[in-house]
């Protein structure tokens, strides 16, 4: 049995190549799939993910991953959210009306405001300063303000703001990585975000 098994979830939606390639790159172990029994003995697991939360958590029921995921968490085992990723983690989304999420956050995930001066195009697209918050395993050698690649028109609004670990600012302050006990999640992309990015998948095979 391989030790330090990350597992990358795959449900059909999400850059899985680039994230399996980041952390393999940092000497990690992978195993990227849809099997519940394989994920769930990974010790930790990574949920990527670009696209629409309604079909994203079609998804995740097809593929009867739903149980899996929330297991892994309540058993206290690391968990990372990227992007897509941390949406699923809330209750439910603006982009899907009625559709639950996980549920692993209190709070909802809301479209960015329509930008009156048309200044700030959405989505969100480029790099964008992140400022921390707190201290937290993820952000192990993080230097303050640094700079990390987002795309989305959806950010996570937490109902507890004590786990909002740090914030960007584009024409409103929304959250940028959250940490709460062994749940993790950023809303930009690690993996495309150089060296600090890299860090912080680092600091996640370390935890």
């Amino acid at each position: 049995m391989v030790k330090n098994l990350i597992g990358i979830i795959d449900y059909g939606m999400g850059n899985l190549r680039s994230v399996s390639k980041a952390f393999e790159a940092l000497g990690g172990s992978v195993y990227v799939g849809s099997n519940p029994e394989k994920l769930s003995r990974s010790n930790k697991l990574v949920l990527p993910g670009v696209g629409a939360f309604g079909d994203a958590m079609s998804e995740l029921k097809k593929r009867k991953l739903i149980l899996t995921i929330r297991n892994f968490i309540n058993d206290g085992k690391p968990f990372f959210g990227i992007c897509l990723g941390l949406q699923l983690l809330f209750e439910g989304s603006d982009e899907n009306k009625g559709i639950p999420g996980l549920g692993i956050f209190k709070g909802t995930v809301k479209r960015f405001p329509k930008d009156q001066t048309n200044e700030l195009k959405i989505p969100h697209m480029g790099w964008n300063q992140v400022n921390i918050k707190m201290k937290s395993p993820i952000l192990k050698k993080i230097l303050k303000n640094s700079h990390f690649y987002f795309v989305h028109s959806y950010y996570g609004k937490p109902k507890r703001t004590e786990i909002i670990a740090g914030e960007t600012d584009y024409g409103i302050t929304f959250p940028a990585i959250l940490s709460q006990a062994n749940i993790f999640a950023a809303q930009f992309h690690p993996e495309k975000s150089q060296k600090m990015g890299l860090q912080i998948l680092k600091n996640f095979i370390e935890i």
